[in-house]
């Protein structure tokens, strides 16, 4: 993990306050008990660490992988949540060693190929979906819906026999999420939101005396207030270890949810590790396959007692990033505060009313769905965002395996409009010119995100033998999105001088971003 500097254990700190209430928001609304998202967080920040993963990534629960887990606690349990729970769990041990095989494998670098409208569309389904049930959930009231159209529609209905006093301590919880990082006072930057949500939501919840069943009258009406509307969490945590049940495992529901879960807990993982290595101030590159194996690994041990998933979470890393983190000993001592909060302090952490932890998800829902990623996925061009609202819009209206099939389909039907044949979807071809310290590739075929995994290895292999790599696109036909932005990303890591790309002054671009879809004039 490298030296420990006094910098990584006030940043840990920092982190913790931010990973405590949201790691039991992330594990409520997935079906989960709170205390397995702090299980989750403790293990991914002592374990993961020592494993050895990437220096200033932070890995727990993730909001992104809250339709996947609730999914599976519902269509595992069939009613029972407790079943649910218990099979989840052996899925969650299915895909963790799904992961450490395609980190073992070197298999990792697979998950650059997804195309970046179907991520994106994929994380805004996702962002529209939690908000669709935590706002219920920040009114007091329980939806009598779970498709996500369905909680849509049936908002209106939570808004008018709202609970006053919950809805009271999430809608400030809220604003307070919203509004306090946009005012500009210096000092208050240093402390998480979250943290003010929870110094004004706790003394709320104990006025309205939330940890004691009674109802009161508000306007006519009779609302009920009891300890329901608060964190429950066990007195001991060592009770609430919970054991895998394998019984349906190989079940095609568990098998769909394994894929599910290795499948996108990988892509988040590794897409939050190469943004945080972009943010990390000394620019030292992360070993994704290194990162993949303890993400597995640490996934691994929380399954087998009773955790979430977890995946490297980016907003926790960049306010690691943010409070001077020097090494991946912030993310150890993170793991180490929670687990402490967990050990020594449960009966106070019971007294966190659900409203605020509704408001952080729905904080959380709103940025991966915010009208600006919609707004910013428009300018990439207009073949990005047809991609990138097929994918949400089925999702929303079928689920999430059925919606990145659909969306991977429809980005290989367009390519194949634009002239690329199916054997040009699988396999690329190019041409190597030696000129001194350089290696030019010549690329003859078209360039789509199929093809990239082979594109980048021979970037790579010409880098380790040549000063210079030259990219030659003035063959290709067509150059995509998803490629040429990783080729960017890819250019920034080498450096500008050694890795230089040339030939797409004869293609035209499909929009003003930089990384647009270029097709030969």
């Amino acid at each position: 993990m490298g030296p420990l500097h006094q910098k990584d254990i006030l940043s840990g700190f920092f982190v913790f306050l931010i990973a405590l209430p949201l790691s039991m928001g992330v594990a409520i609304a997935s079906g989960f008990p709170p205390i397995s998202g702090i299980f989750t967080a403790c293990i991914g920040g002592c374990l993961a660490s020592a494993i050895g993963s990437a220096r200033l990534t932070i890995k727990g629960p993730a909001a992104g992988l809250i339709v996947i887990v609730l999914g599976s606690v519902q269509e595992l349990g069939m009613g029972d949540p407790i079943l649910g729970y218990k099979k989840t769990l052996a899925v969650g041990v299915g895909a963790a060693l799904v992961q450490i095989l395609f980190a073992i494998s070197r298999l990792g670098i697979f998950a650059e190929m997804m195309p970046l409208a179907v991520v994106h569309g994929m994380l805004a389904a996702i962002g529209i979906i939690i908000m669709s049930k935590q706002l219920h959930l920040l009114c007091g009231v329980m939806p009598a819906s779970s498709h996500p159209i369905d909680l849509l529609l049936e908002i209106p209905h939570s808004v008018q026999y709202l609970n006053p006093e919950v809805f009271l301590i999430g809608i400030i919880s809220l604003l307070i999420l919203f509004l306090l990082p946009r005012l500009k006072i210096q000092g208050l930057k240093k402390i998480p939101a979250p943290i003010f949500a929870l110094c004004a939501s706790v003394p709320l919840a104990l006025f309205f005396q939330f940890d004691t069943s009674h109802a009161y009258t508000f306007r006519g009406t009779l609302h009920a207030i009891g300890p329901e509307f608060l964190v429950n969490l066990p007195s001991n945590f060592l009770e609430a270890i919970t054991f895998p049940d394998f019984s349906s495992v190989f079940s095609f529901i568990s098998l769909k949810y394994i894929f599910l879960l290795s499948m996108i807990g990988m892509i988040e993982s590794l897409l939050t590790v190469s943004a945080v290595d972009a943010l990390d101030p000394k620019r030292i590159p992360s070993n994704l396959n290194q990162d993949l194996l303890s993400t597995g690994l640490s996934n691994l041990v929380a399954a087998c007692i009773g955790g979430l998933p977890m995946i490297s979470e980016i907003v926790r890393s960049k306010a690691n990033i943010d409070n001077g983190a020097e090494s991946a000993w912030s993310n150890f001592f993170h793991g180490v505060f929670l687990f402490l909060a967990m050990a020594i302090f449960p009966s106070l952490l019971h007294y966190i009313p659900l409203a605020v932890l509704a408001a952080m998800l729905v904080y959380t829902g709103s940025r991966l769905a915010s009208p600006r990623e919609f707004v910013h996925t428009f300018q990439k061009g207009h073949d990005q965002f047809a991609i990138f609202l097929i994918t949400v819009v089925t999702i929303l209206c079928t689920d999430l395996l059925v919606g990145i099939l659909v969306g991977l389909l429809c980005k290989a039907i367009l390519h194949q409009i634009r002239g690329v044949s199916i054997g040009q979807l699988v396999h690329i071809q190019t041409s190597t010119v030696l000129r001194g310290d350089r290696q030019i590739i010549k690329v003859e075929s078209p360039c789509t995100f199929t093809t990239y995994i082979p594109l980048k290895r021979k970037i790579l292999a010409a880098r380790k033998e040549y000063t210079v790599v030259e990219l030659d696109f003035c063959s290709s036909r067509l150059v995509d999105y998803t490629v040429q932005k990783k080729i960017l990303d890819l250019q920034k890591e080498l450096g500008a001088d050694h890795l230089i790309i040339t030939g797409l002054d004869d293609h035209r671009s499909v929009s003003k971003d930089p990384a647009s879809t270029k097709i030969m004039l």
